[in-house]
């Protein structure tokens, strides 16, 4: 039975990382800042928490991150700590930088010094990328534009250095934006769901939105942490863009979700420019040709099944 260990486990990927190693049989590890997962927590909503050994640990304590590796062997690592609001790094760009460059720091540094074969997977992120009209891949430049996105690039090149200076088997998944029931209201497109859903209830809100005319490349998470466990099975440690292809406006978003509950969204949603960020990419799109030849990997649900699916969730709730 392989053992890994998700750091970071309580959020939307943690959750579904979680089942997907479960499934395959492996013993599992998560460790939150905690110690234990809130009843709204991915790892509960899916009925995982029995199911996964769970401990405390802040990323950000090199000490603690160095104990945990050394008492529990892994097979694989998988790092999914960190904040994950790129609006909320504007406002505490330092919470940034520690949870994301220090947490990764820390963990490649305690696999440097006990010189174990463990697999490490670091949770990347295309807002590293900056605008991207040509679809980005593996080869972009890096043009960070948030607290958040700095931290993501350097978090990526930490893990690349590690790799190569000090041979271990380290790699980055690049991923775009993904979505599903299990995530936390604040995200634009849980907050345009669940309004939606409202609204069609009998809510005679009004749902304020920024800028719609930026264009995001959204897939299915559960789709997602398959290309993680994948990039970690591949014979050497590489670097991988995790994206559909395919981007679409927040607008079309808001007018599909709309649509999917039968409802006009012109007549339920309005403009609110203090909503827009101090700097925002106007399109991010994803080129997954590398993820697809070398690892097999594509995404399998395209915009409409997501929405559909996050729908169904808010309507059950």
């Amino acid at each position: 039975m392989k053992r890994a260990i998700i750091v970071g486990i309580s959020g939307q990927d943690g959750g579904y990382l979680a089942k997907l190693l479960v499934e395959k049989g492996y013993e599992v590890h998560g460790t939150s800042r905690a110690g234990h997962v809130s009843a709204d927590s991915g790892l509960a909503r899916l009925g995982l928490v029995d199911c996964v050994a769970l401990h405390q640990l802040e990323p950000a304590d090199a000490a603690a991150v160095a104990g945990l590796v050394e008492r529990l062997p892994a097979d694989e690592i998988y790092n999914l700590a960190g904040p994950s609001s790129v609006a909320e790094s504007f406002r505490r760009p330092a919470a940034a930088f520690e949870g994301i460059i220090l947490g990764t720091l820390h963990l490649l540094e305690a696999l440097r010094a006990l010189r174990r074969p463990t697999r490490f997977y670091s949770a990347g992120s295309s807002e590293v990328f900056g605008d991207t009209p040509t679809p980005a891949d593996e080869t972009t430049r890096p043009d960070p534009q948030s607290p958040y996105a700095i931290a993501k690039a350097t978090a990526q090149a930490t893990v690349a250095h590690y790799r190569r200076a000090h041979g271990l088997f380290a790699a980055t998944g690049i991923l775009f934006n993904h979505e599903s029931p299990l995530r936390p209201p604040h995200f634009v497109t849980q907050k345009v769901v669940s309004a939606a859903v409202r609204i069609a209830g009998g809510s005679r809100e009004r749902l304020p939105l920024g800028d719609l005319q930026i264009s995001r490349d959204w897939g299915w998470a559960p789709d997602y942490v398959e290309a993680m466990w994948r990039i970690l099975q591949h014979d050497r440690p590489e670097d991988f863009v995790v994206a559909t292809g395919r981007s679409h406006s927040l607008g079309e978003f808001v007018r599909r979700a709309f649509a999917a509950v039968g409802l006009d969204s012109r007549e339920h949603v309005e403009n609110d420019p203090s909503l827009r960020r101090p700097a925002d990419i106007r399109e991010s799109r994803g080129n997954p040709a590398k993820a697809r030849a070398v690892i097999g990997w594509r995404a399998e649900h395209d915009l409409d099944a997501v929405i559909r699916a996050m729908v169904a969730a808010a309507r059950a709730a």
